[in-house]
């Protein structure tokens, strides 16, 4: 897809927005409303089957907490230094989690997607690459690789895992590796896999992988995003994703915020030297998450009250786009392919 226009609109979890998220109908949906890319997030089950859920917790997308022959399932855990209550895919065999039904995680913001709880089963990765096998254009893969020290510890492999699964699938063009962590990343591409490999940063923590390694020691995202940082960066990935925040935010009160240089926008905003920086030192930039709800837009581009209701997400999402970046996360594929078209 080297020829694809730019930025690439890339579907978080499908069309997320519409269809409740990682199902077969958010995915078709993705395809058909133009998506050049579709990103699933990706967690063992305790057989080593790799399923596609935003999260190894399931209880808030999919009906596990109705079924009440696994009730004895739900515990607590730590994962990457957050204590978390719930049910998780690496208690499931892949035979059990097949009978779930998947629900809408946002339903108080999507009610019309969460018309369809219950209504489609969960998939495992090999259902998403058969999809994009048999799709009549092609669509890019953005696979991200979750919590991958959590389950290394747990006997569980991502890198081992994934690398099995995609071996003769992949290419550079037609797949993208993505994690919070680079460790799993490495592990990954020296198995062979062929793909982009993409670090996805926060605003502020540390990454889980080098916590477990160097503890307090460790370095922040925020100090992987200096120039120093990047330069590092770009000896072991192709490119970074960090969060939109760090690339457009309101403009009020914004100047010498992270460091950055900061130039106004209409509507409100202000852009960072983030992808100029980046760019300069070889990597590709993507960011996410591009959503239209009031609730994930910032102060200047929120339109009433309802935390649902759509405010100026064409202003924000070409704000974005408008950084020349490489790619955006959306959670509305259309909607971003609208304000890609109007650049």
């Amino acid at each position: 897809m080297s020829d694809a226009p730019r930025p690439q609109v890339i579907a978080h979890r499908g069309a997320s927005a519409y269809r409740p998220e990682h199902t077969l109908a958010a995915y078709r949906l993705a395809i058909a409303l133009g998506a050049d890319a579709i990103e699933p997030d990706i967690v063992p089950t305790r057989d080593g089957q790799l399923v596609l859920r935003h999260e190894n917790e399931i209880g808030g997308t999919t009906d596990v907490a109705t079924r009440p022959e696994f009730a004895d399932r739900r515990r607590t855990q730590t994962i990457d230094g957050e204590r978390i209550t719930g049910w998780f895919t690496e208690d499931f065999t892949w035979a059990e989690l097949a009978t779930l039904r998947a629900r809408e995680r946002l339903p108080e913001l999507r009610q019309a997607s969460a018309r369809f709880d219950g209504h489609y089963p969960l998939l495992r990765l090999r259902d998403l690459m058969a999809l994009l096998d048999g799709a009549e254009r092609p669509v890019r893969m953005v696979a991200e690789l979750k919590h991958a020290t959590h389950f290394a510890a747990a006997g569980l492999p991502l890198d081992e895992l994934f690398a099995a699964e995609v071996a003769s699938w992949g290419d550079r063009d037609r797949l993208v590796v993505e994690s919070f962590e680079q460790t799993v990343l490495g592990q990954v591409r020296d198995r062979g896999v062929e793909a982009e490999y993409v670090y996805l940063l926060e605003r502020r923590g540390k990454a889980a992988d080098l916590v477990a390694r160097e503890g307090s020691a460790a370095p922040s995202y925020a100090s992987q995003l200096t120039d120093a940082g990047l330069a590092e960066l770009a000896r072991g990935v192709d490119g970074i994703s960090p969060e939109a925040s760090l690339l457009v935010r309101a403009a009020a009160g914004v100047t010498g915020r992270d460091g950055e240089d900061w130039r106004m926008l209409d509507h409100g905003l202000a852009a960072s030297s983030l992808v100029a920086r980046a760019h300069d030192r070889g990597l590709r930039v993507y960011t996410w998450t591009l959503r239209a709800e009031n609730r994930f837009l910032p102060a200047p581009c929120r339109v009433g009250s309802s935390p649902a209701a759509h405010g100026d997400w064409h202003g924000f999402f070409g704000a974005v786009l408008s950084t020349g970046l490489d790619g955006v996360f959306a959670d509305q594929p259309d909607l971003a392919l609208e304000a890609r078209a109007a650049l």
